[in-house]
């Protein structure tokens, strides 16, 4: 499947997957930054979604 079309999750994981690799980042503060990015988004969903 070309990038062109693939859904805007996988653009973006192929996307920040250059960016790190380009900046030389180690993998173990990739993985640490990463987690604190998915715990905020997490929370951002959380705190959108109306309570029945």
């Amino acid at each position: 499947m070309p990038l062109d079309s693939a859904p805007d999750h996988i653009k973006l994981a192929v996307d920040l997957i250059a960016l790190l690799e380009e900046n030389e980042i180690p993998n173990e503060t990739a993985i640490a930054a990463l987690k604190i990015v998915l715990q905020d988004c997490e929370q951002k969903v959380a705190s959108s979604v109306p309570e029945s």
